[in-house]
């Protein structure tokens, strides 16, 4: 017996439940209430109900389970089933998965739904089943904007030397190095006390990560830059789906896309709501105009494509199509 014949074996015993269910984990980094978490619980709710309780997912938010970096290390082992991960942290053994996050390449939610369910999404997932990872479903994380304890950002000079907190994604810290800004990666639970003791001076993130985090009690200006889009790629462990018969993994495939449309129609809504909240709190918002970023940016996508041209163009063709829809 193999060493992932023996890892797998391991799992499915430790999972072992009472009256023979199987009880897997699913770690994720969001706080409770996080669109993340609810369509993580709703799978979990849904994987017990359409297996006849034969399956139980013991869900693990804020981290519970390793920070996502650990997860996708323990996921590639077979020691953590499931994952509601990041984009960023993903695309560390999945680099394809960066591109996603390509400048101003996305301008809305939708738009990008279409992208991910279509023949690239798909591309990219094969690209994480060679690594371990099985997409099961596109989630989204939302579009990304950029809040500070200093000033309002209006122009790329104004992040000139900044510290801005990005996730420990290269697409991400590419951006603002373009931008001018001084990107310091770091993993999202340390992210509030970093800001509050001025270890950094700002962060990128979904209005809806800003929010549920409260990381708006420490960043008084928010600026709709709109920099990036970032999905959360809903991961299974490819060790562990592997061992489960077909019948259990369509299952979890089914439970996975039904709680995804739960996160998505949640991020929509929270997107379009959350600004109001957030000033009415006594944060300072501001639009910027997209035009000086997109033009700093450019030299993003000439990194990127001279890596991965064909799919590059291809993601690029695919977001334009479906701009027009």
């Amino acid at each position: 017996m193999n060493l992932r014949h023996l890892l797998t074996a391991a799992v499915l015993s430790l999972c072992a439940g009472p009256a023979g269910a199987q009880t897997y984990q699913l770690s994720h980094n969001a706080a409770a209430g996080n669109p993340k978490d609810v369509a993580s619980l709703k799978f979990a709710e849904l994987v017990e109900q359409k297996s006849e309780g034969r399956l139980k997912i013991d869900v693990g938010g804020s981290a519970q389970f390793g920070d996502d970096a650990e997860t996708i290390t323990n996921m590639r082992l077979g020691t953590i089933a499931f994952s509601a991960n990041s984009q960023g942290t993903t695309s560390a053994v999945v680099p394809e998965i960066a591109l996603l996050g390509l400048p101003f390449l996305f301008q809305d939610l939708k738009q990008a739904e279409a992208v991910m369910d279509g023949p690239v999404g798909d591309k990219i997932a094969a690209a994480a089943e060679q690594q371990g990872l099985v997409v099961l479903a596109w989630w989204n994380n939302g579009i990304r904007e950029t809040s500070n304890s200093k000033r309002q950002i209006t122009a790329p000079s104004d992040l000139a030397g900044m510290k801005i907190r990005t996730p420990p994604d290269q697409m991400t810290v590419d951006i603002f190095t373009a931008l001018g800004a001084s990107p310091t990666p770091m993993a999202f639970s340390e992210l509030y006390i970093a800001l509050q003791q001025g270890v950094v001076d700002g962060q990128e993130n979904p209005l809806i990560n800003i929010h549920s985090s409260k990381l708006h009690e420490v960043q008084p200006y928010i600026s709709m830059t709109n920099h990036k889009y970032e999905s959360t790629p809903f991961l299974a462990s490819k060790i562990v789906f592997d061992a489960l018969p077909p019948e259990d993994q369509q299952i979890i495939r089914d439970a996975a896309r039904e709680a995804g449309q739960l996160n998505r129609q949640m991020v929509g809504e929270q997107t379009t709501r959350l600004r109001g909240e957030l000033e009415a709190a006594g944060v300072k918002i501001n639009d910027v105009d997209p035009a000086p970023f997109v033009q700093a940016t450019q030299s993003v996508y000439d990194k990127w494509r001279a890596q991965y041209p064909d799919l590059v163009d291809e993601l690029v063709g695919a977001a334009k199509a479906a701009a027009v829809q």
